[in-house]
């Protein structure tokens, strides 16, 4: 609407799909936004806000698994070389662009809505390649599609001139109180609620979600690395903040690919 396509780009997919692309000279003018928000990726919670709220997992690929089986299993048993291969190949590929544009549409509303929303998003700096090595998460890992959300945030931030900070890997966000400050010895994954020493019971994706939030507020005013002083949940005295070894805190510069930590004057 109100834009002038100065490109036109005709395009054909693997699936036998023609798509037609415009590339119009008109920028995104950003609007007002003033809240803050922290983000838990996860399995069973696609993503989890420090609001509370929880956004399901749709699992795309679970869904389509049968109908997909299917169709290569169909594929096997033709001929190679065959004009009824093609069409059996046609139709995987059919398979495959239907998850991938129904994963590709729940990625843009969410990433889209949580921009639009609000002026600062703090999420972690996963390492899903390392992560996809567990074969028995990888899958639903993939289907998930952290990645590619986080990407998505990244230019959608750009356009709207918003804040978009990822704290680093190593931040106990899990096994952290967001109440008294008090680190957990241990927090396996099986472990979905938990009651700190303080008497407060946290819900862990809700808990960790505002430990990222908090941890994100403290690059953006300090620099990374720096947040308060909490005690330590074995010995019950205040331990300093140990930097971890490869910390990557800080705010993503979009462009460049760098790692911006702005300074705190003391």
């Amino acid at each position: 609407e109100g834009a002038s396509p100065s490109t036109v780009t005709v395009s054909q997919d693997t699936a036998g799909r023609w798509f037609v692309s415009l590339l119009c000279d008109d920028r995104i003018e950003p609007g007002p936004a003033t809240g803050a928000v922290g983000v838990d990726a996860g399995l069973d919670s696609l993503l989890t806000l420090s609001t509370g709220e929880k956004v399901t997992n749709p699992k795309h690929e679970r869904r389509d698994r049968a109908a997909l089986a299917r169709a290569q299993r169909n594929l096997a048993r033709k001929e190679k070389g065959s004009a009824n291969r093609a069409k059996a190949r046609l139709k995987v590929a059919r398979v495959h662009a239907r998850i991938t544009d129904r994963r590709r549409d729940h990625l843009h509303k969410l990433s889209t809505r949580l921009v639009r929303e609000n002026q600062t998003i703090v999420i972690e700096d996963l390492t899903v390649r390392n992560m996809l090595r567990n074969h028995r998460l990888a899958r639903a890992i993939g289907d998930a599609a952290w990645r590619q959300f986080r990407t998505m945030l990244e230019y959608k931030a750009d356009w709207h001139g918003r804040t978009l900070v990822a704290v680093d890997r190593w931040f106990p966000s899990s096994k952290l109180c967001s109440t008294c400050g008090a680190l957990a010895a241990r927090m396996p994954l099986h472990v979905r609620s938990w009651t700190c020493r303080c008497g407060q019971t946290h819900e862990r994706d809700v808990n960790a979600a505002r430990n990222i939030l908090a941890e994100g507020l403290s690059v953006i005013a300090c620099g990374g690395g720096v947040r308060p002083q909490r005690e330590s949940s074995r010995t019950g005295q205040s331990s300093v903040k140990q930097e971890p070894p490869g910390a990557t805190q800080g705010i993503p510069a979009l462009r460049t690919g760098r790692t911006v930590k702005p300074n705190c004057s003391p």
